[in-house]
């Protein structure tokens, strides 16, 4: 018979653990958050130089004092005119360069699309050929070709226009290549089903391939916003009107001040870096998932 007395017979409740140290997440953390300070560190600065006076910053360059320059310099970087006509401000750069971007992502997703269900669903005799004509588009960028375009905009009579800064460009080959992709692992049996059920190809288009498309048109849109916002050297030869000057020319256009002899407007700049900088941080933060999802998923 086993000794009642035996303290091993006896249950006891079970002692907590402590919790061990996951170095490898803490170096994880640890690194991520040294890159978060580094990638933020140049608009923390751009930030506090915006608060300070130009020619504080011209004498002693950043500094960690905070001044009472932001709302003075804020308002002109809003509302003040850079140019002769009034017309050229931060607001109205802000919306020009709005419209460049929406109309460079919309623009793009839409036709590459098009081209990509042709490609795909219609028995084309030489589709195949044409889709790798498109895609060697690729090797000629914008400065390859920026001439003859610039050329055909402007028999077209669309200089200084919103349409001569977007419908030149909107034929994405890495859209249309990505669009391609996808529409090829749509089951045959949903186009079948789809077919049964007498839905045309244009029913068939924007009923069933749209909706199961949204996350690559996610992430296409993120691309191409970020594409079109970041444009300089297209808008710089279509426009000279200065009310259809984008945001990116509007910087340019101030520090230009540097080879002046007046004191440059860093304040006003700076201030306009930033909001250059906050609608592709917002577009990517807000399509994160879906981007992720758009470039990675393979089953529908």
């Amino acid at each position: 018979m086993a000794d009642m007395t035996d303290t091993r017979a006896i249950p006891t409740a079970a002692t907590p653990r402590r919790r061990r140290l996951r170095w490898g997440a803490i170096a994880d953390h640890a690194v991520l958050i040294a890159g978060a300070f580094v990638m933020m560190a140049p608009l923390l600065m751009l930030l506090q130089m915006s608060t300070v006076p130009d020619a504080e910053i011209l004498k002693s360059g950043p500094s960690l004092r905070i001044g009472d320059q932001f709302g003075p310099n804020l308002e002109k970087a809003m509302f003040g005119s850079m140019s002769f006509s009034g017309e050229n401000t931060g607001l109205s750069m802000f919306r020009n360069s709005l419209i460049l971007g929406l109309g460079f992502a919309l623009g793009k997703i839409v036709i590459s699309m098009m081209a990509a269900y042709a490609i795909v669903y219609f028995r084309l005799r030489f589709a195949t050929l044409a889709f790798w004509l498109i895609f060697t588009t690729l090797l000629l960028p914008l400065e390859v070709r920026i001439l003859p375009s610039y050329e055909v905009t402007q028999k077209l009579g669309l200089l200084n226009s919103y349409g001569g800064l977007i419908i030149p460009l909107i034929a994405s080959a890495t859209a249309t290549f990505f669009f391609r992709q996808y529409f090829m692992s749509v089951p045959e049996e949903l186009v079948e089903a789809a077919r049964i059920d007498g839905a045309g190809p244009v029913k068939f288009f924007i009923d069933i391939l749209v909706p199961l498309s949204k996350t690559m048109i996610a992430a296409i849109f993120i691309i191409m916003f970020v594409y079109g916002w970041n444009q300089y050297l297209w808008p710089t030869m279509i426009v000279t009107d200065e009310g259809k000057m984008t945001l990116v020319q509007g910087i340019r256009q101030i520090t230009q001040g540097l080879e002046g002899n007046h004191i440059p407007e860093f304040g006003r700049s700076n201030l306009l870096a930033i909001l250059a900088v906050l609608p592709p941080v917002l577009v990517v933060i807000f399509f994160q998932s879906w981007f992720v999802k758009g470039l990675t998923e393979s089953d529908k």
